[in-house]
């Protein structure tokens, strides 16, 4: 049976608790203590990553149980669980997001699950540990940040040149990520190297706008449903429909203002295209 909202109100803190100790007594102690290795796709993980993702299977699937897509499975697994679970709930994960940092001592990176009904996400959760910050979301019930509910933003408009953005250059296309460096009127830009930390700041109000050229399914679904929460927007570069390219990934484009978001994507969308004609 679809869950509804009183399953999604009561799961919430539940979930948060679930992966606030997780994060604990899997991750914490072994920060600074374990190597990390280099996957096929280059991204880092060590043994942490692994032991967190299969703590957080057991403990979700006493919840629910249902399919779970983990980023240290196989492509193949994944892909089977997001089809047996697509239409009743399938679980999310990134047991370390920001493994880099987490690998070198940089104390930014998190825990991100999500729930997810027909593709689109329905109760988020991402802990911070080093920054004691956890943050989540229902669909339908606002953002969380420790336990206490977060009050809608007072948007002031303000103008691209007072900006902060977090942008990974490192996905971008090459043209775009010079325009960026060279011509983006924004104030001021940061690379975090989480994309679930930019995520979780900007729909605290932190950060104004994020950007990044793919992020994977368990990279953005917390934070996409976090944002949304909070009446903030996201696009694809090439969409504005955020669902209508491939769960698998996807390229970003969000704000919470959205008078913000049209701008700077109307911004990027150019830069792109004037690209693509000098280049034909």
């Amino acid at each position: 049976m679809p869950l509804t909202m009183s399953d999604l109100s009561g799961l919430r803190p539940v979930v948060e608790e679930i992966v606030h100790k997780i994060a604990e007594r899997e991750i914490l102690p072994r920060f600074l203590k374990v190597a990390g290795r280099i996957k096929a796709d280059g991204s880092a993980f060590s043994e942490a990553d692994i032991a967190t993702q299969e703590a957080l299977m057991r403990e979700l699937s006493r919840l629910a149980d249902l399919p779970m897509i983990g980023e240290e499975m196989s492509d193949e697994q994944q892909r089977e669980a997001w089809e047996r679970g697509f239409s009743d709930g399938v679980w999310v994960m990134d047991p370390i997001d920001g493994s880099t940092n987490f690998l070198v001592g940089l104390p930014q990176f998190a825990v991100s699950v999500a729930l997810l009904r027909e593709g689109k996400p329905v109760l988020g959760v991402s802990c911070l540990p080093m920054m004691k910050e956890v943050y989540s979301a229902f669909k339908g019930g606002g953002l969380w940040m420790n336990g206490e509910r977060l009050p809608a933003p007072e948007l002031t408009s303000k103008p691209l040149a007072d900006v902060v953005a977090s942008i990974d250059f490192k996905r971008l296309p090459a043209h775009l990520a010079l325009r960026i460096v060279h011509e983006a009127p924004i104030y001021s830009q940061r690379n975090l190297g989480s994309s679930v930390l930019d995520w979780c700041y900007l729909a605290a109000g932190r950060l104004d706008v994020i950007t990044h050229g793919g992020e994977q399914l368990w990279d953005y679904s917390a934070g996409q449903l976090m944002l949304e929460e909070m009446g903030g927007r996201v696009a694809t570069f090439e969409e504005d429909d955020f669902a209508a390219t491939s769960p698998w990934k996807r390229s970003i484009i969000a704000a919470l203002d959205p008078a913000l978001f049209c701008a700077w994507k109307d911004w990027l969308r150019a830069g792109m295209q004037a690209s693509m004609s000098h280049s034909a």
